[in-house]
């Protein structure tokens, strides 16, 4: 089963304008990205898609595995869903374009699981650490069933807590934004329309469950944190002197 990976990166972002192109220790943070993906060892290849020339010739500097996409697409699905019509393989992974050190390990636990289950999607959760994540409606929780595949997800503290008040997060699982996808199931999800659930929490994974197809759900111990504000850039900054990251 060929496994790819995909980057989407894009130029504008509405918190930190043009992030996957900012310095983070001598490289772009695409390019870090980009290397971090390449420690996986159950992939073939890792692709980035570009919505920009000028992000284009950015990464032009460190891979040829980059091409340009339509830069009106709603979302990064929608533009690997583009890179796949152009570089054939059984399943894609989707990375985002703002996780610098993003564990592969997670990657070869994604491949793995579409090949042992009959899912058609897969991704990642971790538990909730503090009553502030939790809270925290930036921080996406999901709902999974006995055997792992996601029930539900939501920006509010899910399941509900009717008869006391929550003192600490336990059982409380969040959601990374990180996909598996197999390819023939990509090409229909993104022809799919807006779900009513989707239209309300503004996660499209919900289209998926509200069309009746599984998404498995990988559990980590916990995870890095992306880059979306210029304090989560500087943090990371910090992060790459202090461990000496080349």
């Amino acid at each position: 089963m060929k496994a790819n990976i995909v980057i989407p990166a894009r130029l504008k972002s509405t918190r930190l304008p043009n992030k996957v192109m900012l310095d983070l220790g001598g490289k772009p943070v695409i390019q870090r990205v980009y290397e971090s993906c390449l420690k996986s060892k159950l992939h073939q290849e890792v692709w980035i898609a570009a919505d920009s020339e000028v992000v284009f010739d950015l990464c032009k500097q460190f891979t040829p595995n980059v091409l340009m996409t339509r830069e009106d697409h709603p979302s990064g699905t929608d533009r690997i869903a583009e890179v796949a019509e152009h570089v054939s393989a059984d399943v894609i992974i989707n990375v985002q374009g703002d996780e610098p050190f993003f564990d592969a390990g997670i990657i070869d636990r994604l491949i793995a699981a579409m090949q042992d289950n009959n899912a058609v999607m897969a991704s990642v959760c971790a538990p909730v650490e503090t009553i502030d994540e939790l809270h925290n409606p930036n921080l996406v929780k999901v709902i999974t069933d006995v055997n792992g595949f996601a029930v539900y997800f939501s920006r509010h503290p899910v399941p509900y807590s009717r008869d006391k008040i929550l003192e600490n997060a336990a059982g409380y699982k969040k959601h990374m934004g990180v996909y598996a996808y197999k390819s023939v199931f990509l090409k229909t999800f993104v022809q799919l329309p807006v779900s009513f659930l989707e239209g309300f929490e503004k996660l499209e994974q919900l289209r998926a469950i509200e069309n009746g197809y599984k998404i498995k759900m990988i559990e980590v111990s916990g995870f890095e944190k992306g880059i979306d504000t210029p304090e989560d850039l500087e943090l990371a900054r910090k992060k790459i002197q202090e461990h000496g990251i080349i």
